[in-house]
C-alpha cells in the first residue's frame, strides 16, 4: 500500500481509505469486523464514518458504535486515522452541534477524532454555520484536543470552496467527489487542485459513481477499453485515474464485501499508476462517449432564473445530465434530492423557455428530469 502526506498535516495516509456509508449492504456471511480487520492488516489506515450512516442489519448498534467497539476490542485505535462528520442537515440550533459531537465520541469509544468535517456545505448551510459561531466551536474542539484536524465536505461549485477557505483559516482537510467522467462537474478537478495548492489534505469519495462506472457499461464504452495499451478492468480505470494524481492524497471506497476489499487493495498496492499517452487518450474518448448520453445541453448560465416556483433549473439539469450520462439515477441521486428547488416544483408554465441560449425546451426537460429520478422514498428509507 502506498502512503502519502495528508496535506499540511504530518500524517501519512494510505491512498485507499474505508468509506462506511453502505455498511448495511454487507453480505450476510460477512461482518464489519471481518472487513475492517482485513483492510487494516493490508495497509488501510483511514476509516471514514458519519453520524447517520446505517447499521449492518446483522449486528447490534449503529455504524459508529460498531466501528468504535471494533477498534477498542482489537487495540487498533492508534493505528488508524478516524474521521467523522457533523450532520449538517440535522442541525436546528447552535447547541445541537456540541450534543451531536459528544454523541459521536461516545459511539466511537474514543477521546478524540482525527479528522472532523462539516458535512455537505453549500451557501445556505455555510451561512447557517456562521450564524452558529462555527469558528468558535471548531476552535474549541481543537483547543480541547477533541479533534486533531478540521475539514469540510462539499460538492458545490468552485466559488463555494474559495469562500469556505477564505472565511476560516484553520482547515486541514477537504473532501469532495471526483471521477474521470466528472472533472468539470461542480468544483470537480479544479476544486481538488485548489485545496491541494492551499495546503489541505485532499480526500476523494465516490470514485466509481455509485458503481455506475463498473456496472451495466454500454457496449460502445467496452469497445473503447479494448484500444488501450494496458488492458484494465473498469474498476482499475476508475481507481488508477485518481491514484495517479499528485493532487489526490487518498480515495475513499465503499466496501460491501471482502471480495470488493481484496480487489481495491490489490489495485492500490501496484507500484505505479502511470498510463501511456494512448491510454490517456482512450480515457478521454470514453469520457466523451459517456457525455453523448446527456439529457440536454444546459451550460448552467442561469438565464432561465428566477423560476416563479423556485425550481433550480440549472442544478436540476446538472444532476439529470450526470445521471443520464451514466444511465443510472443513483449516480446523482444524493445531490439531486438535496436541492431545494427540485423538478417536482415545476408547473410547466413555460416562462423560462424563451430565455435559454441553448434553445432547450426547459418545461419538457424538467418533466423528464422529475420522471427520471422518481420519488425520494424509492432510494431512501423514510
Amino acid at each position: 500500500m502506498k502512503y502519502q502526506n495528508l496535506g499540511k498535516t504530518n500524517e501519512k495516509v494510505s491512498i485507499l481509505g474505508f468509506e462506511t456509508w453502505n455498511l448495511i449492504n454487507f453480505k450476510e456471511d460477512q461482518s464489519i469486523k471481518q472487513i475492517l480487520s482485513y483492510g487494516i492488516e493490508n495497509g488501510i489506515n483511514l476509516i471514514d464514518t458519519a453520524y447517520t450512516y446505517l447499521p449492518n442489519l446483522n449486528e447490534k448498534g449503529n455504524c459508529q458504535e460498531q466501528i468504535g467497539s471494533f477498534l477498542e476490542e482489537n487495540s487498533y485505535r492508534n493505528d488508524v486515522l478516524l474521521s467523522a462528520k457533523m450532520p449538517t442537515h440535522l442541525l436546528n440550533k447552535k447547541d445541537d452541534m456540541e450534543t451531536i459531537f459528544e454523541n459521536q465520541l461516545k459511539d466511537l469509544k474514543t477521546d478524540y477524532i482525527d479528522i472532523y468535517y462539516l458535512e455537505a456545505l453549500d451557501m445556505d448551510y455555510w451561512n447557517m454555520y456562521k450564524s452558529f459561531d462555527i469558528s468558535e466551536f471548531l476552535d474549541k474542539l481543537k483547543d480541547e484536543a477533541k479533534v486533531k484536524y478540521l475539514g469540510f465536505t462539499t460538492n458545490c461549485e468552485m466559488d463555494m470552496i474559495v469562500d469556505i477557505t477564505d472565511q476560516y483559516d484553520k482547515w486541514d482537510v477537504g473532501l469532495s467527489s471526483l471521477s474521470y467522467v466528472d472533472e468539470r462537474y461542480q468544483s470537480g478537478l479544479e476544486g481538488i487542485e485548489y485545496m491541494y495548492n492551499f495546503g489541505l489534505g485532499t480526500v476523494v469519495r465516490d470514485p466509481l459513481k455509485s458503481n455506475a462506472l463498473i456496472e451495466n457499461i454500454p457496449n460502445e464504452i467496452n469497445e473503447l477499453f479494448d484500444f488501450a495499451d494496458e488492458i484494465r478492468t473498469p474498476t482499475e480505470w476508475a481507481l488508477e485515474y485518481l491514484f495517479a494524481k499528485e493532487e489526490v492524497d487518498t480515495v475513499l471506497c465503499p466496501m460491501t464485501s471482502i471480495e470488493d476489499l481484496k480487489l481495491y487493495t490489490e489495485i492500490a498496492s501496484k507500484e505505479k499508476f502511470e498510463s501511456s499517452r494512448n491510454d490517456k487518450d482512450v480515457l478521454r474518448e470514453i469520457t466523451f462517449e459517456y457525455k453523448q448520453n446527456k439529457a440536454n445541453d444546459c451550460t448552467g448560465c442561469k438565464h432561465c432564473l428566477p423560476c416563479p416556483k423556485g425550481v433550480d433549473i440549472p442544478a436540476c439539469f446538472r444532476e439529470y445530465n450526470i445521471a443520464k450520462m451514466l444511465n443510472n439515477p443513483k449516480a446523482s441521486v444524493n445531490s439531486y434530492f438535496r436541492l431545494e428547488g427540485k423538478a417536482d416544483n415545476c408547473i410547466h408554465c413555460g416562462e423560462c423557455n424563451p430565455f435559454c441560449p441553448q434553445m432547450i425546451d426547459i418545461s419538457s426537460n424538467i418533466g423528464d428530469c422529475e420522471e427520471f429520478f422518481g420519488k425520494k422514498e424509492d432510494y431512501f428509507k423514510m
